[in-house]
């Protein structure tokens, strides 16, 4: 029996330290998982709610170049005129169904660093549709920098408001 005791004992303890080291693997893996999803989510609530990066609400989610340009689409709208963005610029500037666009929708991310690319691909106006989404990382929050379209000639930041 004091070999049976003995083999339990290794097993016991070989059981526990594979157990500690998924542990400690788990815990240095986990800020890198909690956090690579980020930058697609934050994209993402631009393809699920139309029209919302033209919202005052969601300007939290931009900084410059994009933000400005926002910003003097909005003092343009104030001002009576139409804008200078067009309110399906997530979609491509195309004509879009909610529903195929959610159904069809997939966020390839990449992060290094503290910034982002997140390409949206989609299907609109019965083609395919991509739009890059550039972001960077500020304070721990990712922010939209620019929106760049794969398929057509047009970047957010060259966008010139007046």
């Amino acid at each position: 029996m004091v070999g049976g005791a003995r083999h339990s004992n290794i097993w016991w303890t070989m059981r526990s330290h594979y157990a500690l080291g998924l542990g400690l693997l788990g815990s240095l893996l986990a800020p890198l998982v909690a956090t690579a999803g980020e930058p697609s989510e934050v994209v993402r609530q631009f393809y699920l709610q139309p029209g919302l990066e033209l919202e005052m609400s969601a300007r939290d989610s931009f900084i410059d170049p994009a933000r400005r340009i926002l910003n003097l689409n909005d003092e343009i709208r104030h001002g009576g005129d139409e804008g200078c963005l067009d309110p399906a610029l997530p979609f491509n500037d195309s004509d879009f169904d909610p529903a195929v666009v959610a159904r069809t929708l997939t966020l390839k991310e990449v992060a290094t660093g503290g910034e982002a690319t997140v390409l949206a691909t989609f299907m609109a106006s019965d083609e395919a549709q991509t739009v890059q989404w550039r972001l960077k990382n500020v304070d721990g929050t990712w922010k939209v920098f620019d929106l760049v379209s794969m398929t057509k000639d047009w970047a957010l930041s060259r966008f010139q408001c007046e």
